[in-house]
């Protein structure tokens, strides 16, 4: 094991002289209490390590000791259903901290393990040698560690047995043998190998109309969401993890207040998966590390976050990840950045910023994994620009790496409209990939719905203003057909209730005949124009209120009303034409 000696410490960042051979990213073990530390440097027989827990207590001369391994967190069964901090130590009964230089990330637990292989199989590496099945009756594959293979020699029994108990023995082909059991091991920068990344096919369905239809994400694609502080970062995170269709959820907590982190663990565990009706919590995995935490730690958390996800892909997985937030990740950068003496790039980031948001962005992918099942990784990261200034570069920065740019709008937030997505300055690029999934639940014209609603919200958007100059009576026809058009569209159809048992959730079905509902309206709109109706008549027609309540009103199981609605919205239309050609007449 080699050897150093700490000579100078800076916060979380040190320096040690050594004779021994290290290497980059070794995780090294520091002072008394053995914290964990990584190695980020290595000038000569002086090393730089980056220490992932308080350094109170350090001093020049203390022990530095290589584990000759990456920095690496065990994978296994027993992560659904708990919380870690960002090292994947278990924070349940850990009291208020992990006490320093604790290294056991959780407890052993037994399952019952059912082997799908036989002596004399030739697995190769990233295979699946049997399956574990869970007391929530959750199953869930057990895989060769992806640098292992071999002729099976042994396997075991069906039964329940530890976790970390070898199951399966392999001999590889240069002669050594592997134990294998449930879990092992993985260094968290080093991202799981994929036998192929395949195209995007199908969205990451998550109930909310204004991402689904109008900025959707492909399942294994990657989103950002920055908005100010108040603009409802956490709660839609928290909405998209208990609706959208991923099968596990990871929510990490990079860097945010220790209250905010504490709602999400106290309301996580009450939530009902509205899929099975079981805990939601059975299905996801959290990783809290709140602003007080050490801050090398937070940095450690994305990445640890980011190899749980792999791992759940690797099982033929839709895997959802919620990082909340990234700047907190790109403050701590800056910090240990700065400690080390850096040259300070663009607000006192490193230079390497964007090199290390591209390393993250990128592991989410759709693949075919080693053992030809599919799987998936889809990467939703929270963004907290200050002052709400997309031109900071984190924002900037994220928005190469990322195909959906959910934008969060302050003003919007403020007049209670929720999700404050803010529909001109969001987009998505998977719009040609998904035209099919819509297509065949009943909507081929969804991409050109989708353009006709934002081309008259940009139009209402300049005309907002002369019409609070000169009041919405004084504007041509047009002009008020527009601005009652897209009020309608924000109101009956960009806006949903959280609180509402329909509208909270959306399905395919109904956000198809809510777009249709409202096109038919901008068509009738569009005729009563053309045969001079008055737009005030138009805009004081009481239909408008079914219409707009239409999403807290009409269920998934009362799609027939949608149609009901529309005869009625023809009857309205057809009368108001019939009483201005009297008055003409």
């Amino acid at each position: 094991m080699a050897e150093g000696k700490i000579t100078w410490i800076n916060g979380p960042v040190l320096r040690a002289s050594t004779s021994d051979t290290f290497r980059i990213n070794e995780a090294a073990l520091v002072g008394r209490h053995q914290l964990l530390g990584e190695v980020i440097r290595i000038d000569t027989r002086e090393l730089v390590i980056q220490v992932y827990e308080d350094t109170t207590g350090l001093r020049p001369g203390d022990p530095v000791l290589g584990t000759g391994a990456a920095l690496s967190v065990n994978l296994g069964p027993g992560l659904l259903g708990n919380i870690f901090d960002g090292l994947l130590r278990p924070l349940s009964g850990a009291g208020q901290y992990v006490a320093p230089g604790t290294r056991q990330t959780r407890a052993a637990q037994s399952y019952a393990f059912q082997p799908t292989v036989k002596p004399g199989d030739r697995l190769t590496r990233g295979t699946v040698f049997g399956a574990v099945q869970r007391p929530d009756a959750r199953a869930q594959r057990c895989l060769l560690p992806p640098d292992c293979a071999g002729e099976v020699i042994s396997v075991a029994q069906p039964g329940e047995y530890p976790e970390d108990q070898p199951l399966c023995v392999l001999r590889g082909p240069d002669g050594d043998v592997c134990e294998v059991s449930m879990s092992h091991r993985w260094p968290v920068r080093t991202p799981r190998p994929v036998a192929q990344r395949v195209p995007l096919e199908g969205p990451l369905f998550t109930g909310q109309r204004i991402l689904d239809s109008m900025f959707p994400l492909g399942c294994g694609g990657r989103a950002a969401m920055p908005g100010g502080f108040g603009t409802g970062k956490t709660i839609l995170q928290e909405t998209l993890a208990k609706w959208c269709d991923a099968e596990v959820i990871v929510y990490v907590g990079c860097g945010e207040r220790g209250n905010e982190m504490a709602g999400v663990l106290h309301e996580f565990p009450q939530l009902d998966d509205p899929y099975t009706g079981r805990p939601l919590m059975e299905r996801t995995v959290i990783i809290a590390n709140t602003s007080n935490m050490p801050v090398a730690a937070r940095e450690a958390s994305i990445y640890t976050a980011v190899t749980v996800g792999e791992y759940f892909r690797d099982q033929g997985m839709r895997v959802a990840l919620m990082a909340d937030s990234t700047s907190r990740w790109a403050e701590a950068l800056r910090e240990v950045s700065g400690r080390l003496g850096e040259l300070p790039g663009e607000a006192g980031y490193p230079a390497y910023l964007s090199s290390r948001q591209a390393d993250f962005y990128e592991r989410a992918a759709h693949v075919r994994t080693l053992d030809g099942h599919l799987g998936s990784l889809s990467i939703i990261g929270a963004v907290s620009p200050p002052s709400a200034d997309f031109s900071e570069p984190v924002t900037t920065h994220t928005k190469r790496y990322v195909r959906c740019f959910w934008a969060l709008d302050p003003a919007r937030a403020q007049a209670r409209f929720y999700p404050s997505v803010h529909p001109l300055q969001s987009y998505s690029q998977d719009l040609e990939v998904l035209k099919d999934f819509w297509s065949q639940h009943g909507n081929p014209q969804w991409i050109e719905q989708r353009r006709r609603f934002l081309a008259l919200l940009e139009e209402q958007a300049r005309l907002e203003r002369m019409a609070r100059i000169v009041g919405k009576d004084a504007l041509p026809p047009r002009q008020q057909q527009v601005l009652l058009c897209a009020e309608l569209i924000n109101e009956a159809f960009l806006r949903q209730s959280a609180f509402s048992p329909l509208d909270r959730f959306c399905s395919p079905e109904r956000q198809i005949a809510m777009m249709q509902t409202l096109v038919q309206f901008i068509d009738l709109c569009e005729a009563a124009l053309a045969q001079q109706v008055d737009m005030a008549e138009v805009a004081a027609l009481p239909l408008l209120r079914r219409l707009r309540r239409m999403g807290e009103d009409i269920g998934d199981q009362q799609l027939d009303d949608f149609d009901a609605l529309r005869r009625a919205m023809e009857t309205a239309f057809l009368q108001l034409a019939s009483a201005g050609a009297g008055d003409a007449g």
